[in-house]
């Protein structure tokens, strides 16, 4: 029977069989501590930065009426996830800071 890969739970891949069958696979199996690279500050601060030049092309793609705020897949998410996953990893929707300053 082959499984393929459902989609992810906290802690889980989970996979379904040719019967609809789910099984969650905790990924603490097989995923070791060793498999993941230390990320150093710059490197932190570089992703926060990251984060901020796409909130930038976003911004400039909807001022432009490229996009609207509704330009995403199936509308999964909308422009308020993306801002609130943006801040939480430190960087800002409405004041990026592409410098690093």
């Amino acid at each position: 029977m082959v499984n393929t890969v459902y989609g992810f739970e906290a802690g889980y891949i989970v996979t379904t069989d040719e019967r609809g069958n789910r099984t969650r696979h905790a990924i603490a199996d097989v995923l070791r501590a060793a498999d993941i690279p230390a990320l150093t500050y710059a490197q932190v601060a570089a992703i926060r930065i990251l984060a901020n030049l796409i909130v930038v092309l976003i911004r400039t793609l909807i001022d432009r009426g490229t996009l609207d705020e509704s330009f995403l897949e199936d509308d999964d998410f909308d422009l308020d996830a993306i801002v609130a996953v943006v801040e939480n990893i430190g960087g800002s929707y409405h004041e990026p800071d592409i410098l690093g300053t």
